[in-house]
């Protein structure tokens, strides 16, 4: 694809409106205006800036009086997430007849851009923290991630903040490592859902009481048992695994394991094949994929491209079937139109009752002497019969 020429050097831009080596001069012109306090955060924002081949890639030192309606909306063991509106909005092109930025969001009906705030709280090595902003400034063009545009500071707490999908990311080679619906923001859950905390609640460090075990940090019904028992290192399974636990969530509006203590005992129960009970009513095609996620053999769970394909065809299916009236004989609408008529039935209000002990923010899991990962006794049997079901299906 060839863009169109740069009006200042006449060479061929690098992405439609922007010239990687002028824009480079630019933000270099400017390095001596701004400061964040600290020289490697400097480092980091002036390298993004002049390796940024097009604006998605640019971050910048945000002074925090550039943000306005600040507001706490959640909390982590690692962050705690603010809204924000942010006055000047993202850097878009060169200005050249003003000598000065163009930036995004200026529209005169939203003139402030909503924006995420992650203040980072808890963490060891600051290193940590440029870790899980490279990990964001890497991906987010790629996945359903949330953009990184830059970093503020706290004038009260002086801690930094910056502003804030899966099968791309393992394409990518990453793995999250702590995927769970505090991790997940949306604003109505209707149309588009982000996946944040890149890089630090994933943290397994060394053990200093015990050399050969590493810490785990996370939220531990969310935790694949070969993590938990040490059984494995963390891989694109474990991820999986989470999703199935997340999808079960969305599906029964259910959070796991809520009316018991998130402790040992439970660590050991999902070892030994503990799942959450998926309500019968469910569809067979949403209960074989969740039970499916959640397999103890690693080797049986299914990859998220794999995921992908299968859900986009469903969806697929069920939006032709309510919007034209299509596909009246898929499977997946028949199973729908049954799981809506038991549910419809049902008079049992959607409640529980939540333990003290419930705890659904991560944090330092060390669990010794847990058995090797299995599944229950029924579990496989149950598997290959919903499997048999559905034999002409493909996923």
């Amino acid at each position: 694809m060839t863009h169109k020429k740069c009006p200042e050097c006449s060479q061929e831009n690098t992405f439609w409106d922007w010239c990687k080596p002028c824009n480079s001069k630019h933000f270099q012109n400017d390095f001596n205006k701004w400061t964040s306090g600290n020289d490697k955060i400097d480092k980091f924002i002036q390298d993004a800036q002049l390796n940024a081949n097009n604006y998605r890639r640019v971050i910048e030192w945000i002074p925090y009086d550039r943000f306005k309606d600040v507001k706490q909306i959640g909390r982590g063991g690692f962050g705690t997430i603010y809204y924000a509106k942010w006055i000047d909005g993202y850097i878009e092109k060169w200005d050249i007849e003003n000598q000065q930025w163009k930036r995004g969001f200026q529209e005169k009906s939203n003139p402030q851009q909503e924006m995420a705030l992650k203040r980072f709280d808890n963490f060891v090595n600051f290193d940590d923290v440029l870790n899980e902003m490279e990990i964001h400034l890497k991906i987010w063009t790629k996945v359903a991630s949330i953009r990184f545009y830059g970093i503020t500071q706290d004038p009260e707490t002086h801690k930094y903040m910056m502003a804030l999908g899966l099968s791309q990311i393992h394409e990518l080679g990453i793995v999250h490592q702590d995927f769970h619906p505090g991790n997940i923001l949306s604003s109505n859950f209707k149309n588009s859902t982000r996946i944040s905390d890149f890089g630090l609640s994933k943290l397994i460090r060394a053990n200093p009481n015990n050399p050969k075990k590493k810490n785990l940090f996370g939220v531990l019904p969310y935790i694949a048992p070969e993590v938990l028992s040490g059984d494995e290192e963390y891989t694109k399974a474990a991820d999986v695994y989470s999703f199935g636990i997340i999808a079960y969530e969305m599906v029964t509006g259910f959070p796991p394991y809520p009316d018991i203590p998130h402790d040992k005992d439970l660590a050991m129960k999902i070892c030994n094949g503990l799942r959450p009970q998926i309500p019968f009513h469910t569809p067979k095609i949403i209960t074989r994929m969740i039970m499916r996620c959640w397999d103890a053999r690693v080797t049986h769970r299914p990859n998220f491209v794999e995921l992908w394909k299968g859900l986009c065809k469903y969806w697929k299916d069920y939006r032709d079937y309510l919007d034209k009236g299509k596909n009246k004989d898929s499977e997946i609408v028949i199973q729908i139109k049954k799981a809506e008529e038991i549910s419809a039935a049902k008079t049992t209000p959607l409640d529980y009752q939540s333990h003290p002990q419930a705890i659904y923010t991560s944090r330092l899991l060390n669990y010794s002497n847990l058995p090797k990962p299995k599944n229950e006794e029924n579990f496989e049997r149950e598997l290959e019969e919903l499997t048999e079901s559905m034999s002409l299906l493909s996923f």
